[in-house]
Protein backbone atom coordinates (compact mmCIF):
# COMPACT_ATOMS: atom_id res chain seq x y z
CA UNK A 1 0.00 0.00 0.00
CA UNK A 2 1.54 3.37 -0.73
CA UNK A 3 2.39 5.31 2.41
CA UNK A 4 -0.11 8.20 2.56
CA UNK A 5 2.32 10.64 2.95
CA UNK A 6 4.58 10.13 -0.33
CA UNK A 7 6.05 13.43 -1.80
CA UNK A 8 5.14 15.77 1.43
CA UNK A 9 8.14 17.63 2.95
CA UNK A 10 10.74 15.31 4.49
CA UNK A 11 11.47 15.55 8.12
CA UNK A 12 14.92 17.53 8.12
CA UNK A 13 16.27 15.17 10.84
CA UNK A 14 14.95 11.84 9.95
CA UNK A 15 16.59 12.59 6.71
CA UNK A 16 19.98 13.69 8.50
CA UNK A 17 20.07 10.34 10.26
CA UNK A 18 18.95 8.26 7.49
CA UNK A 19 21.66 9.69 5.24
CA UNK A 20 24.28 9.23 7.87
CA UNK A 21 23.77 5.76 8.12
CA UNK A 22 23.80 4.63 4.50
CA UNK A 23 27.32 6.64 4.29
CA UNK A 24 27.96 4.43 7.26
CA UNK A 25 27.55 1.21 4.61
CA UNK A 26 29.83 3.20 1.97
CA UNK A 27 32.47 5.63 3.66
CA UNK A 28 35.47 2.51 3.67
CA UNK A 29 34.54 0.61 0.48
CA UNK A 30 37.07 0.78 -2.03
CA UNK A 31 38.01 4.06 -4.62
CA UNK A 32 37.60 3.16 -8.09
CA UNK A 33 38.78 5.89 -10.16
CA UNK A 34 37.80 4.73 -14.17
CA UNK A 35 38.94 8.11 -15.86
CA UNK A 36 41.30 10.64 -14.43
CA UNK A 37 44.94 12.36 -15.39
CA UNK A 38 47.42 11.30 -12.19
CA UNK A 39 50.69 10.73 -13.66
CA UNK A 40 51.73 7.10 -14.00
CA UNK A 41 55.33 8.26 -13.58
CA UNK A 42 54.59 8.38 -9.93
CA UNK A 43 53.32 4.84 -9.48
CA UNK A 44 56.18 3.70 -12.04
CA UNK A 45 59.29 5.09 -9.85
CA UNK A 46 57.48 5.20 -6.85
CA UNK A 47 59.65 8.18 -5.52
CA UNK A 48 59.08 10.87 -2.61
CA UNK A 49 57.13 14.07 -4.17
CA UNK A 50 59.30 16.90 -4.26
CA UNK A 51 57.70 19.37 -2.20
CA UNK A 52 54.29 20.87 -1.60
CA UNK A 53 53.99 23.42 -3.75
CA UNK A 54 54.98 21.13 -7.06
CA UNK A 55 52.06 18.09 -5.18
CA UNK A 56 49.20 20.94 -4.22
CA UNK A 57 49.20 23.95 -6.37
CA UNK A 58 51.43 23.41 -9.54
CA UNK A 59 49.76 20.75 -11.38
CA UNK A 60 45.94 21.59 -9.82
CA UNK A 61 43.96 24.00 -12.55
CA UNK A 62 41.45 24.18 -9.90
CA UNK A 63 43.85 26.01 -7.32
CA UNK A 64 45.82 28.39 -9.46
CA UNK A 65 43.07 29.60 -12.08
CA UNK A 66 41.63 30.80 -8.98
CA UNK A 67 44.87 32.32 -7.64
CA UNK A 68 45.58 33.76 -11.65
CA UNK A 69 41.72 35.23 -11.45
CA UNK A 70 42.86 37.19 -8.47
CA UNK A 71 46.44 38.76 -10.60
CA UNK A 72 48.23 36.38 -8.99
CA UNK A 73 51.06 35.50 -11.82
CA UNK A 74 50.87 31.77 -12.65
CA UNK A 75 55.01 32.78 -12.80
CA UNK A 76 54.95 33.41 -9.14
CA UNK A 77 53.45 29.82 -8.66
CA UNK A 78 56.03 27.78 -10.80
CA UNK A 79 53.55 26.94 -13.22
CA UNK A 80 56.10 25.49 -16.02
CA UNK A 81 56.30 27.44 -18.90
CA UNK A 82 56.21 25.72 -22.57
CA UNK A 83 54.61 28.21 -24.71
CA UNK A 84 56.08 29.78 -27.64
CA UNK A 85 56.73 32.96 -25.89
CA UNK A 86 58.21 31.02 -22.41
CA UNK A 87 60.93 31.93 -20.69
CA UNK A 88 62.46 27.87 -20.18
CA UNK A 89 64.63 29.30 -17.18
CA UNK A 90 61.53 31.29 -15.34
CA UNK A 91 61.50 29.47 -11.85
CA UNK A 92 60.02 30.50 -8.51
CA UNK A 93 61.11 29.40 -4.78
CA UNK A 94 58.49 26.84 -3.78
CA UNK A 95 58.05 28.07 -0.40
CA UNK A 96 57.42 31.33 -1.64
CA UNK A 97 54.81 29.97 -4.13
CA UNK A 98 53.48 28.25 -0.97
CA UNK A 99 53.02 31.35 1.05
CA UNK A 100 50.74 33.16 -2.02
CA UNK A 101 48.86 30.23 -1.95
CA UNK A 102 48.45 30.29 1.86
CA UNK A 103 48.02 33.92 1.98
CA UNK A 104 45.11 33.66 -0.76
CA UNK A 105 43.56 30.91 1.16
CA UNK A 106 40.16 32.60 1.70
CA UNK A 107 39.63 32.93 -2.00
CA UNK A 108 38.80 29.39 -2.08
CA UNK A 109 35.44 29.65 0.34
CA UNK A 110 32.43 28.01 -0.74
CA UNK A 111 34.36 26.41 -3.21
CA UNK A 112 34.70 22.48 -3.40
CA UNK A 113 38.42 23.23 -3.27
CA UNK A 114 37.94 24.10 -0.02
CA UNK A 115 35.84 20.82 0.89
CA UNK A 116 38.67 19.07 -1.00
CA UNK A 117 42.28 20.92 0.60
CA UNK A 118 40.62 20.92 4.10
CA UNK A 119 39.49 17.19 4.23
CA UNK A 120 43.62 16.40 2.77
CA UNK A 121 45.08 18.19 5.44
CA UNK A 122 43.22 17.24 8.11
CA UNK A 123 43.11 13.09 7.19
CA UNK A 124 46.63 12.47 5.08
CA UNK A 125 48.56 15.51 7.57
CA UNK A 126 46.71 15.83 10.69
CA UNK A 127 46.80 19.83 10.32
CA UNK A 128 44.06 21.53 12.26
CA UNK A 129 44.44 25.13 11.87
CA UNK A 130 43.05 26.67 8.84
CA UNK A 131 45.93 27.27 6.20
CA UNK A 132 46.86 31.42 6.17
CA UNK A 133 49.88 33.29 5.79
CA UNK A 134 50.43 33.15 9.77
CA UNK A 135 51.03 29.44 9.30
CA UNK A 136 52.49 29.04 5.84
CA UNK A 137 55.71 28.10 6.45
CA UNK A 138 54.49 25.72 9.72
CA UNK A 139 52.51 24.48 7.28
CA UNK A 140 54.86 23.76 4.22
CA UNK A 141 57.13 22.62 6.56
CA UNK A 142 55.20 19.69 8.44
CA UNK A 143 54.04 18.52 4.78
CA UNK A 144 57.35 18.50 3.72
CA UNK A 145 58.64 16.36 6.61
CA UNK A 146 55.83 13.78 6.25
CA UNK A 147 56.38 13.93 2.12
CA UNK A 148 59.62 12.03 2.86
CA UNK A 149 58.51 9.23 4.67
CA UNK A 150 58.32 5.84 3.34
CA UNK A 151 54.42 5.97 4.34
CA UNK A 152 53.72 9.41 1.76
CA UNK A 153 55.51 7.31 -1.50
CA UNK A 154 52.50 7.40 -4.39
CA UNK A 155 52.34 3.45 -3.54
CA UNK A 156 51.95 3.45 -0.42
CA UNK A 157 49.04 6.53 -0.28
CA UNK A 158 47.42 4.60 -2.83
CA UNK A 159 47.34 1.37 -0.56
CA UNK A 160 46.03 3.91 2.11
CA UNK A 161 43.30 5.67 0.10
CA UNK A 162 42.18 2.14 -0.77
CA UNK A 163 42.31 2.47 -4.67
CA UNK A 164 41.31 -0.64 -6.29
CA UNK A 165 41.88 1.07 -9.93
CA UNK A 166 43.08 4.34 -11.25
CA UNK A 167 42.80 5.14 -14.84
CA UNK A 168 45.00 7.42 -16.75
CA UNK A 169 44.86 9.22 -19.73
CA UNK A 170 47.39 8.56 -22.57
CA UNK A 171 48.17 9.75 -25.74
CA UNK A 172 47.61 7.40 -28.36
CA UNK A 173 51.18 7.24 -29.13
CA UNK A 174 52.30 7.14 -25.61
CA UNK A 175 54.88 4.66 -25.60
CA UNK A 176 53.10 3.28 -21.81
CA UNK A 177 56.51 2.61 -20.61
CA UNK A 178 55.78 3.33 -17.18
CA UNK A 179 52.99 1.47 -17.10
CA UNK A 180 54.52 -1.36 -18.55
CA UNK A 181 57.56 -0.51 -15.52
CA UNK A 182 54.58 -0.37 -13.33
CA UNK A 183 53.20 -4.22 -14.39
CA UNK A 184 57.45 -5.15 -14.60
CA UNK A 185 57.43 -4.48 -11.37
CA UNK A 186 55.47 -6.91 -9.38
CA UNK A 187 53.17 -4.34 -7.16
CA UNK A 188 49.77 -5.20 -7.07
CA UNK A 189 48.02 -1.79 -7.53
CA UNK A 190 46.28 -1.17 -10.83
CA UNK A 191 46.85 1.60 -12.88
CA UNK A 192 45.59 1.44 -16.45
CA UNK A 193 45.86 3.56 -19.13
CA UNK A 194 43.16 5.31 -21.11
CA UNK A 195 43.15 5.56 -24.81
CA UNK A 196 42.91 9.27 -25.94
CA UNK A 197 43.45 9.80 -29.35
CA UNK A 198 42.42 13.71 -30.02
CA UNK A 199 45.88 14.46 -31.48
CA UNK A 200 45.47 11.91 -34.21
CA UNK A 201 41.11 11.95 -34.78
CA UNK A 202 40.86 16.12 -34.61
CA UNK A 203 42.74 17.96 -37.34
CA UNK A 204 42.49 21.64 -35.27
CA UNK A 205 44.73 19.54 -32.23
CA UNK A 206 48.16 21.35 -32.49
CA UNK A 207 50.70 19.72 -34.63
CA UNK A 208 47.91 17.59 -36.34
CA UNK A 209 50.07 16.39 -38.91
CA UNK A 210 52.96 15.66 -37.21
CA UNK A 211 51.02 13.77 -34.85
CA UNK A 212 49.87 11.63 -37.46
CA UNK A 213 53.31 11.14 -38.75
CA UNK A 214 54.29 10.26 -35.54
CA UNK A 215 51.55 7.33 -35.45
CA UNK A 216 52.44 6.10 -38.46
CA UNK A 217 56.15 5.23 -37.50
CA UNK A 218 54.95 3.94 -34.22
CA UNK A 219 52.59 1.08 -35.85
CA UNK A 220 54.25 0.60 -39.18
CA UNK A 221 51.03 1.46 -41.11
CA UNK A 222 50.62 4.38 -44.34
CA UNK A 223 48.57 6.64 -42.73
CA UNK A 224 48.00 8.15 -46.06
CA UNK A 225 45.29 6.31 -46.77
CA UNK A 226 42.05 5.68 -44.99
CA UNK A 227 42.59 2.26 -44.64
CA UNK A 228 46.29 2.29 -43.25
CA UNK A 229 44.83 5.18 -40.58
CA UNK A 230 42.25 3.20 -39.60
CA UNK A 231 44.18 0.02 -39.16
CA UNK A 232 47.13 2.40 -37.04
CA UNK A 233 44.33 3.64 -34.70
CA UNK A 234 43.07 -0.33 -34.22
CA UNK A 235 47.06 -1.28 -33.54
CA UNK A 236 47.43 1.19 -30.73
CA UNK A 237 44.64 0.48 -29.42
CA UNK A 238 45.59 -3.14 -29.12
CA UNK A 239 48.71 -1.96 -27.75
CA UNK A 240 46.87 0.00 -25.04
CA UNK A 241 44.50 -3.44 -24.06
CA UNK A 242 47.66 -5.28 -23.62
CA UNK A 243 49.19 -2.76 -21.18
CA UNK A 244 45.56 -3.29 -19.40
CA UNK A 245 42.84 -0.26 -20.72
CA UNK A 246 39.80 -0.96 -20.33
CA UNK A 247 38.47 2.42 -21.82
CA UNK A 248 38.64 5.44 -24.66
CA UNK A 249 38.37 9.39 -23.96
CA UNK A 250 37.61 11.93 -26.38
CA UNK A 251 37.35 15.09 -25.68
CA UNK A 252 36.02 16.92 -28.69
CA UNK A 253 34.01 20.72 -28.89
CA UNK A 254 30.73 19.11 -29.49
CA UNK A 255 28.81 15.82 -29.59
CA UNK A 256 28.63 15.83 -33.42
CA UNK A 257 28.89 12.66 -35.03
CA UNK A 258 28.15 11.16 -38.59
CA UNK A 259 28.02 8.31 -40.53
CA UNK A 260 29.52 8.72 -44.13
CA UNK A 261 29.95 5.75 -46.85
CA UNK A 262 33.21 4.57 -47.06
CA UNK A 263 34.51 6.23 -50.04
CA UNK A 264 33.11 9.20 -48.63
CA UNK A 265 34.88 8.95 -45.68
CA UNK A 266 37.93 8.03 -47.86
CA UNK A 267 37.58 11.24 -49.72
CA UNK A 268 37.23 13.58 -46.79
CA UNK A 269 40.52 11.80 -45.21
CA UNK A 270 42.16 12.53 -48.04
CA UNK A 271 42.04 16.30 -47.93
CA UNK A 272 42.29 16.21 -44.16
CA UNK A 273 45.76 14.33 -44.34
CA UNK A 274 46.77 16.78 -47.28
CA UNK A 275 45.90 19.72 -45.90
CA UNK A 276 43.63 21.01 -49.09
CA UNK A 277 40.22 21.41 -46.74
CA UNK A 278 37.34 22.59 -47.88
CA UNK A 279 34.43 24.21 -45.39
CA UNK A 280 32.94 22.14 -42.81
CA UNK A 281 35.77 19.37 -43.33
CA UNK A 282 37.25 19.88 -39.83
CA UNK A 283 34.07 19.26 -37.77
CA UNK A 284 32.62 16.66 -40.03
CA UNK A 285 35.59 14.82 -40.13
CA UNK A 286 35.65 14.84 -36.01
CA UNK A 287 31.98 13.79 -36.24
CA UNK A 288 33.11 10.65 -38.32
CA UNK A 289 35.79 9.88 -36.30
CA UNK A 290 33.68 9.55 -32.78
CA UNK A 291 31.27 7.20 -35.17
CA UNK A 292 34.66 4.83 -36.58
CA UNK A 293 35.98 4.93 -32.49
CA UNK A 294 32.12 3.60 -31.63
CA UNK A 295 32.31 0.85 -33.74
CA UNK A 296 36.06 0.03 -32.84
CA UNK A 297 34.77 -0.53 -29.47
CA UNK A 298 32.21 -3.04 -30.44
CA UNK A 299 35.47 -4.87 -32.23
CA UNK A 300 37.69 -4.37 -29.32
CA UNK A 301 35.40 -4.26 -26.48
CA UNK A 302 36.92 -0.84 -25.02
CA UNK A 303 34.70 1.41 -23.34
CA UNK A 304 33.40 4.68 -24.78
CA UNK A 305 34.33 8.06 -23.45
CA UNK A 306 32.72 11.03 -24.31
CA UNK A 307 33.68 14.66 -22.84
CA UNK A 308 32.71 17.52 -25.36
CA UNK A 309 31.92 21.15 -24.65
CA UNK A 310 34.96 22.21 -23.86
CA UNK A 311 36.35 25.85 -25.33
CA UNK A 312 39.91 25.00 -24.64
CA UNK A 313 42.72 27.11 -23.58
CA UNK A 314 40.23 30.22 -24.15
CA UNK A 315 43.02 32.65 -22.59
CA UNK A 316 45.11 32.92 -25.58
CA UNK A 317 48.15 34.84 -24.01
CA UNK A 318 48.37 32.43 -20.91
CA UNK A 319 48.96 29.80 -23.66
CA UNK A 320 51.16 31.29 -26.00
CA UNK A 321 53.37 31.46 -22.46
CA UNK A 322 52.39 28.29 -20.47
CA UNK A 323 50.91 25.77 -22.95
CA UNK A 324 47.70 23.81 -22.43
CA UNK A 325 45.70 22.93 -19.53
CA UNK A 326 46.84 26.19 -17.57
CA UNK A 327 42.77 26.74 -15.96
CA UNK A 328 41.58 28.90 -19.45
CA UNK A 329 39.03 26.13 -20.51
CA UNK A 330 35.76 27.04 -20.29
CA UNK A 331 32.00 26.01 -20.62
CA UNK A 332 30.21 26.27 -23.65
CA UNK A 333 25.99 24.70 -24.25
CA UNK A 334 26.52 21.45 -26.11
CA UNK A 335 24.04 19.55 -28.23
CA UNK A 336 22.68 16.42 -28.31
CA UNK A 337 20.10 14.71 -29.58
CA UNK A 338 20.66 15.61 -32.93
CA UNK A 339 24.29 15.45 -32.77
CA UNK A 340 24.39 12.02 -31.60
CA UNK A 341 22.05 10.41 -33.86
CA UNK A 342 23.73 9.71 -36.45
CA UNK A 343 26.14 7.48 -34.06
CA UNK A 344 23.17 6.07 -31.96
CA UNK A 345 21.32 4.66 -35.53
CA UNK A 346 24.16 2.75 -36.11
CA UNK A 347 25.10 1.20 -32.85
CA UNK A 348 23.20 2.63 -30.64
CA UNK A 349 20.89 -0.36 -30.26
CA UNK A 350 23.93 -2.78 -29.93
CA UNK A 351 24.48 -3.63 -26.15
CA UNK A 352 28.15 -4.39 -26.65
CA UNK A 353 29.16 -1.07 -26.99
CA UNK A 354 29.05 1.62 -24.00
CA UNK A 355 29.01 5.14 -24.31
CA UNK A 356 29.41 7.22 -21.21
CA UNK A 357 28.60 11.21 -22.07
CA UNK A 358 29.93 13.59 -20.03
CA UNK A 359 28.44 17.56 -19.92
CA UNK A 360 29.58 20.66 -19.18
CA UNK A 361 26.18 22.07 -19.79
CA UNK A 362 23.65 21.30 -17.42
CA UNK A 363 20.81 22.39 -19.12
CA UNK A 364 20.46 19.11 -21.37
CA UNK A 365 20.41 16.67 -18.12
CA UNK A 366 16.68 16.60 -17.97
CA UNK A 367 16.16 17.60 -21.38
CA UNK A 368 18.49 15.71 -23.35
CA UNK A 369 20.72 13.32 -21.71
CA UNK A 370 18.33 11.60 -19.86
CA UNK A 371 15.89 10.87 -21.88
CA UNK A 372 18.90 9.78 -24.30
CA UNK A 373 20.02 7.37 -21.59
CA UNK A 374 16.83 6.65 -20.64
CA UNK A 375 16.01 4.67 -24.04
CA UNK A 376 19.30 3.64 -26.03
CA UNK A 377 20.88 0.04 -24.24
CA UNK A 378 24.41 1.43 -25.80
CA UNK A 379 24.39 4.73 -23.85
CA UNK A 380 25.10 5.45 -20.18
CA UNK A 381 25.28 8.73 -18.22
CA UNK A 382 28.40 10.06 -16.77
CA UNK A 383 28.96 11.65 -13.64
CA UNK A 384 29.37 15.54 -12.69
CA UNK A 385 32.29 16.63 -14.28
CA UNK A 386 34.85 19.54 -13.65
CA UNK A 387 33.04 22.92 -13.28
CA UNK A 388 29.85 20.69 -11.48
CA UNK A 389 32.03 17.91 -9.70
CA UNK A 390 30.75 19.78 -6.30
CA UNK A 391 28.02 19.19 -3.84
CA UNK A 392 25.73 21.44 -5.44
CA UNK A 393 26.49 20.13 -9.11
CA UNK A 394 26.18 16.80 -7.99
CA UNK A 395 22.99 17.16 -6.40
CA UNK A 396 21.49 18.80 -8.97
CA UNK A 397 22.18 16.31 -11.42
CA UNK A 398 20.77 13.42 -9.36
CA UNK A 399 17.56 15.73 -9.57
CA UNK A 400 17.53 16.04 -12.95
CA UNK A 401 18.45 12.97 -14.23
CA UNK A 402 17.11 10.26 -11.99
CA UNK A 403 13.22 10.98 -13.03
CA UNK A 404 13.93 9.95 -16.55
CA UNK A 405 17.23 7.87 -16.31
CA UNK A 406 17.08 6.00 -13.47
CA UNK A 407 20.00 5.67 -11.19
CA UNK A 408 21.08 2.49 -13.39
CA UNK A 409 22.13 4.28 -16.88
CA UNK A 410 24.00 6.33 -14.66
CA UNK A 411 27.81 4.65 -13.78
CA UNK A 412 28.43 5.60 -10.55
CA UNK A 413 31.43 8.38 -9.67
CA UNK A 414 34.72 9.47 -11.26
CA UNK A 415 37.69 12.17 -9.75
CA UNK A 416 39.15 13.33 -13.17
CA UNK A 417 41.75 14.89 -11.52
CA UNK A 418 45.66 14.99 -11.42
CA UNK A 419 45.28 16.42 -8.09
CA UNK A 420 46.37 12.85 -6.50
CA UNK A 421 45.84 13.61 -2.86
CA UNK A 422 42.23 14.81 -3.41
CA UNK A 423 41.31 11.73 -5.25
CA UNK A 424 40.13 10.26 -1.31
CA UNK A 425 38.45 13.43 -0.55
CA UNK A 426 36.34 13.49 -4.04
CA UNK A 427 34.99 10.33 -3.24
CA UNK A 428 33.72 11.35 -0.07
CA UNK A 429 31.44 14.08 -1.23
CA UNK A 430 29.89 12.19 -4.07
CA UNK A 431 29.39 9.12 -1.54
CA UNK A 432 27.84 11.93 1.05
CA UNK A 433 25.57 13.79 -1.56
CA UNK A 434 24.28 10.55 -3.31
CA UNK A 435 23.42 9.23 0.61
CA UNK A 436 21.62 12.84 1.29
CA UNK A 437 19.76 12.26 -2.04
CA UNK A 438 18.46 8.68 -1.20
CA UNK A 439 17.58 9.64 2.34
CA UNK A 440 15.26 12.13 1.31
CA UNK A 441 13.91 9.92 -1.34
CA UNK A 442 13.08 7.45 1.66
CA UNK A 443 11.69 10.52 3.73
CA UNK A 444 9.42 11.71 1.14
CA UNK A 445 8.22 8.02 0.57
CA UNK A 446 9.68 7.34 -2.64
CA UNK A 447 12.09 4.97 -2.19
CA UNK A 448 12.06 1.61 0.58
CA UNK A 449 15.03 1.71 3.06
CA UNK A 450 16.35 -1.31 1.82
CA UNK A 451 16.83 -0.13 -1.70
CA UNK A 452 18.42 2.58 -0.55
CA UNK A 453 21.05 0.73 1.56
CA UNK A 454 21.47 -1.08 -1.91
CA UNK A 455 21.72 1.84 -4.10
CA UNK A 456 24.07 3.35 -2.02
CA UNK A 457 26.56 0.59 -2.82
CA UNK A 458 25.46 0.41 -6.45
CA UNK A 459 26.40 4.09 -6.72
CA UNK A 460 29.91 3.49 -5.03
CA UNK A 461 31.16 1.29 -6.71
CA UNK A 462 28.33 -1.65 -8.08
CA UNK A 463 27.78 0.82 -11.03
CA UNK A 464 31.63 1.69 -11.74
CA UNK A 465 32.69 -1.93 -12.27
CA UNK A 466 29.92 -2.64 -14.18
CA UNK A 467 29.63 0.23 -16.68
CA UNK A 468 34.08 0.04 -17.15
CA UNK A 469 34.10 -3.90 -16.93
CA UNK A 470 36.65 -3.46 -14.37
Amino acid sequence: MQDPNILFPADGARVRSLAAALYDTVKALPIISPHGHTDPRWFAENKPFPNPTSLFVQPDHYIFRMLYSQGISLESLGIPQSGIHADPQATADPRAAWRIFAENYFLFRGTPTCIWLDYTFANLFGLSERLSASNADATYDRIAEKLATPEFLPRALFERFNIEVLATTDAATDSLEHHRAIRASGWKGRVLPTFRPDAVIDAEFVDFQQNLHQLGEVTKEDVSTWDGYLNALRARRQFFIANGAAATDHGHLTALTADLAPDGAARLYARIFSGKTQSGDLELFQAQMLTEMAGMCLDDGLIMQLHPGSIRNHNRALYDRFGRDKGADIPSSTEYVRSLRPLLSKYGNDPRLTLILFTLDETAYSRELAPLAGHYPALKLGPPWWFHDSPEGMMRFRQQATETAGFYNTVGFNDDTRAFLSIPARHDVARRVDCAFLARLVAEHRLDEDEAFELARELTVGLVRKAYKL
